[in-house]
């Protein structure tokens, strides 16, 4: 009964910047983490970074340092991912999953992504 909603993907410049947001419904935090992940064409799946629920530390791939930041709003079962200073190499699509850094070996499906394109 748990769903986790993406949205907030976009076409964007590079240098630009955009946040995505992941919407918990029946969210009964079955895992002590969320993370965000993403694939690009091509690609393997990708983990881009983790937010552990009781005390929001976060933890990132090393692409993502300095550049995306997750967060949560408890209140709303709202995780975000703002990305800043977007690259072409950013262009994948996004999801939201359960669990920590262990989530880059999820196999598909990965629940309901958004796309995020970079390019002039």
């Amino acid at each position: 009964e748990e769903k986790l909603v993406v949205s907030g993907g976009d076409l964007v410049q590079p240098g630009g910047s955009l946040r995505l947001s992941c919407a918990a419904s029946g969210f009964t935090f079955s895992s002590p983490a969320l993370s965000w992940v993403r694939q690009a064409p091509g690609k393997d799946l990708e983990w881009i970074g983790s937010l552990y629920i009781d005390t929001k530390n976060t933890y990132y791939e090393d692409f993502a340092k300095g550049r995306f930041t997750i967060s949560m709003n408890n209140a709303k079962n709202t995780l975000y991912l703002q990305m800043n200073n977007l690259k072409s190499t950013d262009t994948a699509v996004y999801y939201c999953v359960k669990g920590g850094p262990e989530s880059r070996y999820l196999r598909p499906p990965w629940g309901q992504g958004t796309q995020v394109t970079v390019s002039s």
